[in-house]
Protein backbone atom coordinates (compact mmCIF):
# COMPACT_ATOMS: atom_id res chain seq x y z
CA UNK A 1 0.00 0.00 0.00
CA UNK A 2 1.06 3.58 -0.69
CA UNK A 3 0.02 5.15 2.58
CA UNK A 4 -0.68 8.89 2.23
CA UNK A 5 -3.04 9.11 5.20
CA UNK A 6 -0.59 10.94 7.45
CA UNK A 7 3.07 11.36 8.32
CA UNK A 8 2.16 9.76 11.67
CA UNK A 9 2.28 6.31 10.06
CA UNK A 10 6.05 6.40 9.54
CA UNK A 11 8.06 3.54 11.00
CA UNK A 12 11.44 4.00 12.68
CA UNK A 13 14.54 3.74 10.53
CA UNK A 14 17.06 0.94 11.01
CA UNK A 15 19.35 3.42 12.76
CA UNK A 16 16.52 4.28 15.14
CA UNK A 17 15.84 0.61 15.86
CA UNK A 18 19.50 0.00 16.68
CA UNK A 19 19.52 3.06 18.92
CA UNK A 20 16.45 1.77 20.76
CA UNK A 21 18.11 -1.59 21.37
CA UNK A 22 21.35 -0.05 22.57
CA UNK A 23 19.86 2.84 24.58
CA UNK A 24 21.26 3.48 28.02
CA UNK A 25 18.24 3.74 30.32
CA UNK A 26 17.21 4.64 33.85
CA UNK A 27 14.07 5.68 35.71
CA UNK A 28 13.00 8.97 34.14
CA UNK A 29 10.49 9.78 36.90
CA UNK A 30 13.52 9.94 39.20
CA UNK A 31 15.34 11.95 36.52
CA UNK A 32 17.80 9.11 36.00
CA UNK A 33 17.43 8.21 32.33
CA UNK A 34 20.58 9.52 30.62
CA UNK A 35 19.19 9.11 27.10
CA UNK A 36 16.14 11.21 27.94
CA UNK A 37 18.41 13.81 29.52
CA UNK A 38 20.52 14.04 26.37
CA UNK A 39 17.41 14.36 24.19
CA UNK A 40 15.98 17.13 26.36
CA UNK A 41 19.30 18.99 26.39
CA UNK A 42 19.57 18.78 22.59
CA UNK A 43 15.95 19.85 22.15
CA UNK A 44 16.55 22.81 24.44
CA UNK A 45 19.43 23.90 22.22
CA UNK A 46 17.53 23.45 18.94
CA UNK A 47 14.32 25.08 20.18
CA UNK A 48 16.11 28.02 21.77
CA UNK A 49 14.53 27.67 25.20
CA UNK A 50 15.87 27.21 28.73
CA UNK A 51 14.56 23.70 29.30
CA UNK A 52 12.64 20.87 27.61
CA UNK A 53 10.54 17.88 28.63
CA UNK A 54 9.90 14.59 26.82
CA UNK A 55 6.16 13.77 26.72
CA UNK A 56 4.19 10.91 25.27
CA UNK A 57 2.41 12.75 22.45
CA UNK A 58 1.72 16.11 20.85
CA UNK A 59 -1.75 16.22 22.34
CA UNK A 60 -0.37 15.54 25.81
CA UNK A 61 2.25 18.23 25.29
CA UNK A 62 -0.39 20.78 24.33
CA UNK A 63 -2.56 19.82 27.31
CA UNK A 64 0.38 20.15 29.70
CA UNK A 65 1.12 23.60 28.28
CA UNK A 66 -2.47 24.78 28.83
CA UNK A 67 -2.60 23.28 32.31
CA UNK A 68 0.69 24.90 33.26
CA UNK A 69 -0.11 28.34 31.85
CA UNK A 70 -3.78 28.66 32.82
CA UNK A 71 -6.13 28.66 35.79
CA UNK A 72 -9.63 27.13 35.71
CA UNK A 73 -12.05 29.67 34.29
CA UNK A 74 -9.50 31.22 31.95
CA UNK A 75 -10.09 31.65 28.23
CA UNK A 76 -7.69 30.44 25.56
CA UNK A 77 -7.53 32.32 22.25
CA UNK A 78 -6.68 30.36 19.13
CA UNK A 79 -7.31 30.22 15.39
CA UNK A 80 -10.66 28.68 14.45
CA UNK A 81 -9.19 25.56 12.81
CA UNK A 82 -6.37 25.00 15.29
CA UNK A 83 -5.55 21.38 16.11
CA UNK A 84 -5.93 22.05 19.85
CA UNK A 85 -9.50 23.21 19.23
CA UNK A 86 -10.45 20.85 16.40
CA UNK A 87 -8.79 17.49 17.04
CA UNK A 88 -8.01 17.07 20.75
CA UNK A 89 -11.39 15.98 22.04
CA UNK A 90 -12.12 19.16 23.98
CA UNK A 91 -9.29 18.15 26.31
CA UNK A 92 -8.35 21.62 27.45
CA UNK A 93 -11.89 22.13 28.71
CA UNK A 94 -12.06 18.65 30.27
CA UNK A 95 -8.69 18.84 32.02
CA UNK A 96 -7.81 22.50 32.54
CA UNK A 97 -11.33 23.87 33.04
CA UNK A 98 -10.78 26.61 30.48
CA UNK A 99 -12.93 27.75 27.59
CA UNK A 100 -11.82 28.44 24.05
CA UNK A 101 -12.47 31.51 21.94
CA UNK A 102 -11.66 31.05 18.29
CA UNK A 103 -10.52 33.73 15.88
CA UNK A 104 -11.07 33.56 12.13
CA UNK A 105 -7.75 33.03 10.38
CA UNK A 106 -6.24 33.11 6.92
CA UNK A 107 -4.13 30.06 6.09
CA UNK A 108 -3.54 29.57 9.80
CA UNK A 109 -2.59 33.19 10.48
CA UNK A 110 -4.33 35.17 13.21
CA UNK A 111 -4.85 38.84 12.39
CA UNK A 112 -3.29 40.93 15.17
CA UNK A 113 -6.19 43.40 15.20
CA UNK A 114 -8.73 40.60 15.68
CA UNK A 115 -6.56 39.09 18.37
CA UNK A 116 -6.25 42.39 20.20
CA UNK A 117 -10.03 42.82 20.13
CA UNK A 118 -10.51 39.29 21.49
CA UNK A 119 -8.40 39.83 24.59
CA UNK A 120 -10.76 40.25 27.53
CA UNK A 121 -10.78 43.42 29.59
CA UNK A 122 -10.85 43.67 33.36
CA UNK A 123 -14.51 42.92 34.00
CA UNK A 124 -16.06 40.50 36.47
CA UNK A 125 -18.36 39.21 33.73
CA UNK A 126 -15.47 38.03 31.54
CA UNK A 127 -13.01 35.16 31.82
CA UNK A 128 -9.38 36.25 31.95
CA UNK A 129 -7.43 35.56 28.78
CA UNK A 130 -4.93 33.00 30.06
CA UNK A 131 -3.15 31.90 26.88
CA UNK A 132 -2.83 32.48 23.14
CA UNK A 133 -2.15 29.38 21.03
CA UNK A 134 -0.76 29.37 17.50
CA UNK A 135 0.04 26.47 15.16
CA UNK A 136 2.87 26.12 12.65
CA UNK A 137 2.71 24.44 10.22
CA UNK A 138 -1.08 24.59 10.24
CA UNK A 139 -2.71 21.24 9.60
CA UNK A 140 -6.21 22.26 8.50
CA UNK A 141 -4.78 25.03 6.37
CA UNK A 142 -3.08 22.27 4.39
CA UNK A 143 0.32 22.32 6.04
CA UNK A 144 0.60 26.08 5.59
CA UNK A 145 3.64 27.86 6.98
CA UNK A 146 2.54 30.69 9.25
CA UNK A 147 4.97 33.55 8.47
CA UNK A 148 7.41 34.53 11.18
CA UNK A 149 6.25 38.13 10.84
CA UNK A 150 2.72 37.08 11.79
CA UNK A 151 4.07 35.16 14.78
CA UNK A 152 6.01 38.26 15.81
CA UNK A 153 2.86 40.41 15.59
CA UNK A 154 0.86 37.92 17.66
CA UNK A 155 3.64 37.81 20.25
CA UNK A 156 3.69 41.60 20.45
CA UNK A 157 -0.03 41.71 21.20
CA UNK A 158 0.48 39.03 23.85
CA UNK A 159 3.33 40.91 25.48
CA UNK A 160 1.28 44.11 25.61
CA UNK A 161 -1.34 42.25 27.63
CA UNK A 162 1.11 40.03 29.57
CA UNK A 163 -0.37 36.83 28.09
CA UNK A 164 1.83 33.80 27.31
CA UNK A 165 1.95 32.33 23.79
CA UNK A 166 2.09 28.57 23.19
CA UNK A 167 3.12 27.22 19.80
CA UNK A 168 1.69 23.90 18.66
CA UNK A 169 4.67 23.10 16.46
CA UNK A 170 3.80 19.48 15.71
CA UNK A 171 5.25 20.00 12.21
CA UNK A 172 7.43 23.01 12.99
CA UNK A 173 10.51 21.30 11.57
CA UNK A 174 8.74 21.21 8.19
CA UNK A 175 8.37 24.98 8.24
CA UNK A 176 12.00 25.47 9.25
CA UNK A 177 13.25 23.08 6.57
CA UNK A 178 11.21 24.69 3.81
CA UNK A 179 12.36 28.22 4.67
CA UNK A 180 15.91 27.02 5.47
CA UNK A 181 15.81 28.67 8.88
CA UNK A 182 16.69 27.38 12.35
CA UNK A 183 13.72 26.23 14.36
CA UNK A 184 14.59 28.86 16.96
CA UNK A 185 13.75 31.59 14.42
CA UNK A 186 10.10 30.61 15.00
CA UNK A 187 10.19 29.80 18.70
CA UNK A 188 11.72 33.14 19.72
CA UNK A 189 8.23 34.60 19.25
CA UNK A 190 6.63 32.17 21.71
CA UNK A 191 6.65 31.48 25.43
CA UNK A 192 6.47 27.71 25.03
CA UNK A 193 6.49 25.22 22.16
CA UNK A 194 5.51 21.62 21.48
CA UNK A 195 7.08 19.61 18.66
CA UNK A 196 6.27 16.06 17.52
CA UNK A 197 9.02 13.50 17.02
CA UNK A 198 6.66 10.97 15.44
CA UNK A 199 5.46 12.74 12.30
CA UNK A 200 7.82 13.73 9.49
CA UNK A 201 10.81 13.23 11.78
CA UNK A 202 9.99 9.53 11.85
CA UNK A 203 10.40 8.52 15.50
CA UNK A 204 7.95 5.86 16.73
CA UNK A 205 6.48 7.98 19.54
CA UNK A 206 6.90 11.04 21.67
CA UNK A 207 6.96 14.81 21.63
CA UNK A 208 8.92 17.60 23.29
CA UNK A 209 7.66 20.69 25.09
CA UNK A 210 10.06 23.52 25.85
CA UNK A 211 10.04 26.82 27.69
CA UNK A 212 11.58 28.46 30.73
CA UNK A 213 13.10 26.48 33.59
CA UNK A 214 10.19 27.47 35.82
CA UNK A 215 7.63 26.40 33.21
CA UNK A 216 9.22 22.98 32.70
CA UNK A 217 9.42 22.40 36.44
CA UNK A 218 5.67 22.93 36.74
CA UNK A 219 5.00 21.03 33.50
CA UNK A 220 6.85 17.99 34.83
CA UNK A 221 4.31 17.72 37.65
CA UNK A 222 1.40 18.04 35.22
CA UNK A 223 2.97 15.28 33.10
CA UNK A 224 2.99 13.06 36.19
CA UNK A 225 -0.63 13.94 36.99
CA UNK A 226 -1.66 12.95 33.46
CA UNK A 227 0.06 9.58 33.74
CA UNK A 228 2.92 10.61 31.50
CA UNK A 229 5.72 9.88 33.95
CA UNK A 230 7.44 6.96 32.24
CA UNK A 231 10.26 4.81 33.54
CA UNK A 232 13.01 3.41 31.27
CA UNK A 233 11.85 5.62 28.43
CA UNK A 234 15.32 6.03 26.92
CA UNK A 235 14.26 3.37 24.42
CA UNK A 236 11.92 6.01 22.95
CA UNK A 237 14.20 9.00 23.53
CA UNK A 238 17.00 7.38 21.51
CA UNK A 239 15.11 7.44 18.18
CA UNK A 240 13.86 10.90 19.14
CA UNK A 241 17.46 12.12 19.23
CA UNK A 242 18.02 10.80 15.71
CA UNK A 243 14.75 12.42 14.64
CA UNK A 244 15.75 15.96 15.66
CA UNK A 245 19.41 15.72 14.63
CA UNK A 246 19.25 13.79 11.35
CA UNK A 247 15.72 13.48 9.94
CA UNK A 248 15.02 17.21 9.68
CA UNK A 249 17.50 17.60 6.83
CA UNK A 250 15.43 15.47 4.46
CA UNK A 251 11.97 17.03 5.04
CA UNK A 252 12.19 19.19 1.91
CA UNK A 253 12.13 15.98 -0.13
CA UNK A 254 8.61 15.36 1.21
CA UNK A 255 7.61 18.90 0.23
CA UNK A 256 8.87 18.44 -3.33
CA UNK A 257 6.92 15.21 -3.68
CA UNK A 258 3.78 16.83 -2.29
CA UNK A 259 4.03 19.63 -4.85
CA UNK A 260 4.62 17.10 -7.64
CA UNK A 261 1.54 15.22 -6.50
CA UNK A 262 -0.54 18.41 -6.43
CA UNK A 263 0.61 19.43 -9.91
CA UNK A 264 -0.28 16.01 -11.27
CA UNK A 265 -3.72 16.07 -9.69
CA UNK A 266 -4.43 19.51 -11.13
CA UNK A 267 -4.41 17.87 -14.58
CA UNK A 268 -7.66 16.11 -13.65
CA UNK A 269 -10.33 18.64 -14.52
CA UNK A 270 -12.83 17.52 -11.88
CA UNK A 271 -10.33 17.79 -9.02
CA UNK A 272 -9.43 21.05 -7.32
CA UNK A 273 -6.37 21.44 -5.13
CA UNK A 274 -7.67 23.77 -2.44
CA UNK A 275 -4.49 24.51 -0.50
CA UNK A 276 -1.25 26.22 -1.39
CA UNK A 277 1.20 23.35 -0.92
CA UNK A 278 3.84 24.84 1.37
CA UNK A 279 5.03 21.59 2.89
CA UNK A 280 3.92 17.95 2.84
CA UNK A 281 0.10 18.12 2.74
CA UNK A 282 -2.19 18.15 -0.30
CA UNK A 283 -5.93 18.79 0.07
CA UNK A 284 -8.14 17.99 -2.92
CA UNK A 285 -11.81 18.87 -3.40
CA UNK A 286 -13.54 16.00 -5.23
CA UNK A 287 -17.07 17.44 -5.38
CA UNK A 288 -17.12 17.52 -9.19
CA UNK A 289 -15.87 13.95 -9.67
CA UNK A 290 -19.29 12.38 -9.23
CA UNK A 291 -17.99 10.35 -6.28
CA UNK A 292 -18.48 10.80 -2.56
CA UNK A 293 -15.44 11.08 -0.32
CA UNK A 294 -16.10 7.63 1.11
CA UNK A 295 -16.52 6.06 -2.32
CA UNK A 296 -13.35 7.57 -3.74
CA UNK A 297 -11.31 6.57 -0.70
CA UNK A 298 -12.56 2.98 -1.04
CA UNK A 299 -11.74 2.99 -4.76
CA UNK A 300 -8.26 4.30 -4.02
CA UNK A 301 -7.74 1.69 -1.31
CA UNK A 302 -8.73 -1.06 -3.73
CA UNK A 303 -5.93 0.19 -5.99
CA UNK A 304 -3.37 0.31 -3.19
CA UNK A 305 -3.61 4.00 -2.21
CA UNK A 306 -4.58 5.21 1.27
CA UNK A 307 -5.81 8.75 1.99
CA UNK A 308 -8.13 10.34 4.57
CA UNK A 309 -11.32 12.43 4.50
CA UNK A 310 -10.78 16.10 5.30
CA UNK A 311 -14.26 17.55 4.94
CA UNK A 312 -17.60 16.85 3.25
CA UNK A 313 -16.01 16.99 -0.23
CA UNK A 314 -12.27 17.01 0.47
CA UNK A 315 -9.54 14.44 1.02
CA UNK A 316 -6.01 14.85 2.37
CA UNK A 317 -2.82 13.23 1.11
CA UNK A 318 0.38 13.57 3.14
CA UNK A 319 3.91 12.74 2.05
CA UNK A 320 6.62 11.41 4.38
CA UNK A 321 9.93 9.57 4.28
CA UNK A 322 8.37 6.26 3.16
CA UNK A 323 6.90 7.88 0.03
CA UNK A 324 9.11 7.77 -3.07
CA UNK A 325 8.97 9.45 -6.47
CA UNK A 326 7.73 6.14 -7.84
CA UNK A 327 4.88 6.16 -5.30
CA UNK A 328 3.83 9.63 -6.47
CA UNK A 329 3.77 8.51 -10.10
CA UNK A 330 1.73 5.42 -9.22
CA UNK A 331 -0.71 7.50 -7.15
CA UNK A 332 -1.26 9.85 -10.09
CA UNK A 333 -1.80 6.90 -12.43
CA UNK A 334 -4.47 5.50 -10.11
CA UNK A 335 -6.26 8.85 -9.80
CA UNK A 336 -6.32 9.24 -13.57
CA UNK A 337 -7.59 5.68 -14.03
CA UNK A 338 -10.37 6.16 -11.51
CA UNK A 339 -11.49 9.59 -12.67
CA UNK A 340 -10.75 9.47 -16.40
CA UNK A 341 -14.11 7.82 -17.20
CA UNK A 342 -15.82 10.82 -15.60
CA UNK A 343 -13.79 13.15 -17.80
CA UNK A 344 -14.99 11.36 -20.94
Amino acid sequence: MIDLRSDTITKPTEEMRRAMYEAEVGDDVYGEDPTVQRLEEKATEILGKEAALFVTSGTQGNQIAVLTHCQPGNEVLLEEDAHIFYYEGGAISAFAGVQTRTIKGERGKIRPDLLKNAVRGDDIHFPETGLICIENTHNRAGGAIVPIENMREVHQVAQEHKIPVHLDGARLFNAAAELELPVSAFTEHTTTVQICLSKGLGAPAGSIIAGSNAFIQRARKWRKRLGGGLRQVGVLAAPGMIAITKMADRLKEDHVRARNLAEGLKAIEELEIVNQVDTNIVVADIENTGKSVGQLLEDLKAQGILAVPFGPTTIRLTTHHHITDRDIKQTLRVFHQLLQPVQK
